[in-house]
């Protein structure tokens, strides 16, 4: 028994000592510390849209599930980096650039339908694309786009992400890179306005403005780092994965073309600097793009699935740092856990970079936003047409704190280089030595003479034709309706045909003044009735002019109401939309002729029938009922886009009646230094010139087939036209054509 005991005793004993040690190895494996993965970063290089491939990768790894912990990104590399940082899924980011409309997105100013009605006018009238004006002396903007579109995509991708004291508390901790074109130094963008940070890591050199961020004029990172390795691992990463879309250089087939060479050159300045971010890399993603340029957004599709596909090949390098599911699932949740929830209601609106009337102004119209959820497309919009107004280069927007609420801070960037603003024109008409026509003008405008909206508009025309024209515009307090006294000198050159035949040249100078009261919408149309007197004299340059030309001059005087409505895409080659203009004109004295009535309308209407093609029609009417209209008034046919088989005016008679239809079909994209796009255009017109409705008219047809091309110089065409009757003739111009 005793034995038993002591048995039992040794059994317990044993058993508590075993417990013991299995809750000791327990307390010890409890204290041992989670297993640790490496940090890893992501870094994203520039290279233009080129970059737009980045988001397939980013597709690639988060569908095998290898997390990224650090996003450091240059130029378009910092644009897709930041948006992975502030927490957009791929998906998201994918919709987001698939959405993007980068015709509008990349111009230098608002496009055309956004601008008000007189900027309108302006490009019309004055299509030479450089931006000058004499704030200090005659200069132009310090890069081709200011970013007012651009720059909008960075808002709309980082709202709610503004004045943060680090790009450390975004979801994935994020830094991008920019020049300071003082020193030539790198800046790395930690924290701040993360809309500011991607405009300037993104501002190229002569394409888009530097931006001025606190003391530093920055531009483009790729100049110095264009793959920023060296920051991630700054920012304590152990694994570097690279995405690098820029350093394959092209070969000499990818020479042949100016956007070919001027994209190597690029490639070739930042390749050293590239070569360093690539040798701190533990895996470098190279996706192959090179048949794509880095201005080449419009393939975005194609882009973003080679991107996914040099991650595919990059798969043995990369599928180790896969985690499993569950740790993939707590890595998103932690990841998402982070994004800022910005309050959907505004309760204030405030308006920064601009003061007195103009930031008043602002305010006046953005108010509307307080008390309601915002509307970014709406807001985006009312930004847009308050830059085209004239006075700012882009205005921006960001989220700030507020109670209760959103605050919606308004930036504006006034042009450094304007008001006054300077436009230019250059037009040049020619057939042939005998039928040539070349003058240059300038417009200078002064904005908000008086009162916001008030303009004081001047133009100067010289060479083959002779304009100097002046107006003063003032509106009529905060309405739309204003008053416009101006004054005006044309001398022209005009020929007299005698059938065919060109039988005198001769000078055609009027010099007067006129008085409208007016409404203007604010974009699209305008509505004049006003009064206006000039002094006319024709005189002989070559030739004997037909009897009814000889020795014309004196007053000339007419009432006339004017209405214009502006709905079309473009200036000079639209896809879409219609014009209209009414006219009626009481003549009360013409030398040679008593009172008489004129009725005009004209119209064209572009109805696009595919991407890239777009079919049109215009019509146009004149009459002056059942009355002789004086030399002043009369209409006149004949020269491009006019019956463009037929010589400039060559039928002049006191009613016309004009139509065309045609097509026209865009062939290719220009560098966008050079121009936008080069078409290819064919029509028919029908038109004539008659006496009265009781006589017999004769229509003449003329079919034409050319090119037109939208170049920094202007709408450029060359076609050859051919009549019905067999007259043929080769027209070549620069200037505004529809």
């Amino acid at each position: 028994m005793p034995m038993f005991r002591r048995q039992q005793a040794l059994g317990v004993s044993l058993l508590v000592f075993s417990l013991g040690l299995n809750a000791f190895a327990f307390q010890a494996i409890a204290a041992e510390p989670k297993m640790q993965r490496p940090k890893i970063a992501l870094v994203l290089s520039g290279g233009g849209a080129r970059g737009l491939a980045h988001i397939g990768v980013i597709e690639w790894l988060e569908e095998h599930r290898i997390p990224v912990d650090i996003v450091t990104g240059t130029s378009m590399g910092g644009l897709i980096a930041g948006m992975y940082a502030v927490g957009m899924t791929p998906a998201e980011a994918h919709h987001f650039i698939a959405t993007v409309d980068w015709d509008t997105s990349l111009l230098p100013e608002p496009s055309y339908d956004q601008l008000a009605f007189r900027r309108k006018e302006d490009r019309r009238a004055y299509q030479l694309g450089i931006a000058l004006g004499l704030k200090g002396g005659l200069s132009g903007p310090a890069g081709f786009n200011p970013g007012h579109g651009i720059g909008l995509l960075f808002e709309r991708a980082t709202y709610g992400y503004s004045a943060m004291k680090s790009f450390d508390d975004l979801p994935i901790p994020f830094r991008c890179v920019a020049t300071d074109l003082e020193t030539g130094n790198p800046v790395v963008l930690h924290d701040g306005s993360l809309a500011e940070a991607l405009r300037a890591t993104m501002a190229v050199p002569g394409v888009f403005t530097p931006v001025e961020l606190g003391d530093k004029i920055l531009a483009d990172g790729g100049m110095v780092d264009n793959i920023p390795s060296d920051i991630a691992l700054a920012m304590g990463a152990q694994i570097v994965i690279v995405d690098d879309v820029a350093s394959q250089l092209g070969s000499r087939s990818d020479l042949k073309t100016l956007g070919g060479v001027i994209d190597q050159a690029l490639d070739i300045a930042t390749l050293e600097n590239e070569r360093r971010g690539l040798k701190l890399a533990n895996v470098v993603v190279t996706p192959d793009l090179r048949k794509y340029s880095a201005a080449d957004f419009y393939n975005s599709e194609q882009i973003i699935r080679g991107g996914y596909e040099g991650a595919e090949k990059s798969m043995d390098a990369l599928l180790p740092y896969a985690l499993p599911e569950d740790q993939w699932q707590e890595h998103l949740r932690e990841r998402y856990a982070r994004k800022r929830i910005v309050p959907a209601t505004v309760t204030k609106v405030e308006v920064a970079g601009v003061s007195g009337n103009e930031q008043e102004h602002l305010q006046d119209e953005l108010k509307k936003y307080v008390g309601k959820p915002l509307d970014v497309a709406h807001l985006e919009t009312d930004l847009t047409r308050a830059t085209g107004e004239g006075r700012f280069d882009l205005l921006g927007y960001e989220a700030t704190p507020a109670a209760e609420g959103t605050g919606l801070k308004i930036y504006a960037h006034e042009k450094t280089y304007g008001p006054p603003l300077v436009d230019l024109a250059l037009n040049v008409q020619g057939s042939g030595t005998g039928d040539f026509d070349f003058s240059a003008g300038v417009r200078l405008t002064m904005l908000d003479v008086r009162r916001h909206g008030g303009e004081w508009r001047s133009d100067v025309v010289l060479g083959g034709t002779n304009f100097l024209a002046t107006e003063l515009y003032q509106p009529l307090g905060t309405s739309h309706f204003f008053l416009a006294p101006r004054a005006f000198f044309l001398k022209q050159s005009r020929a007299d045909f005698i059938g065919s035949h060109e039988a005198a040249e001769f000078h055609d100078r009027r010099m007067g003044a006129g008085f409208d009261v007016g409404y203007n919408s604010g974009r699209r149309s305008e509505v004049r009735v006003g009064y206006e007197y000039f002094n006319g004299v024709l005189s002989t340059i070559i030739g004997q002019p037909s009897t009814n030309l000889q020795g014309i001059s004196g007053g000339n005087g007419l009432l006339r109401a004017r209405f214009v409505f502006d709905g079309q895409d473009n200036p000079n080659i639209p896809s879409r939309g219609m014009r209209l203009t009414a006219e009626v004109d009481h003549v009360i004295e013409s030398p040679g002729v008593h009172s008489f009535q004129q009725l005009k309308l004209g119209g064209s209407q572009f109805i696009p029938v595919s991407s890239k093609g777009s079919i049109f029609g215009t019509a146009s009417f004149g009459t002056s009922f059942s009355s002789t209209a004086g030399f002043f008034q009369k209409f006149s046919l004949g020269g491009p886009f006019r019956l463009g088989a037929y010589r400039r005016d060559e039928f002049l008679d006191n009613n016309f009646a004009y139509t065309s239809v045609g097509y026209r079909y865009e062939l290719f994209r220009l560098p966008v230094l050079i121009g936008k796009k080069v078409y290819a255009v064919a029509g028919f017109e029908s038109g004539t010139t008659f006496a009265g409705f009781s006589g017999p008219v004769q229509f003449h047809n003329s079919i034409t087939i050319g090119t037109l091309a939208e170049t920094i110089l202007g709408p450029v065409q060359l076609a050859g036209s051919v009549s019905t009757t067999g007259r043929t003739k080769v027209n070549f111009s620069i200037g505004r054509l529809f």
